[in-house]
């Protein structure tokens, strides 16, 4: 269900400008992408996990704000990770 330590490093290094870029808005929004990916699945076969849902909303709404300010700062930026990561809006 969580990221493992391989799988952070590989995105770090995919969407990041360096092995320890953690702050870039790009590799931000990759790491909470997938933690939402990995985390939808089990809240189709846990009906009642309400804790789990709520983590999950505010994984989406910490995505969103991270993609909005990414449309402030750069245009092409933002239009590039959504198109890596398959996130539609």
């Amino acid at each position: 269900m969580l990221i493992t330590k391989e799988q952070k490093q590989e995105l770090i290094k995919k969407y990041g400008k360096g092995p320890t870029d953690t702050g870039t808005p790009e590799v931000q929004i990759a790491l909470i992408t997938t933690h939402i990916n990995a985390l939808s699945p089990h809240l189709d076969t846990h009906k009642k996990d309400h804790h789990g849902r709520l983590g999950l909303l505010k994984l989406v709404g910490k995505r969103r704000r991270l993609l909005d300010y990414l449309v402030k700062k750069d245009i092409n930026r933002y239009r590039k990770i959504i198109q890596e990561l398959d996130i539609r809006k």
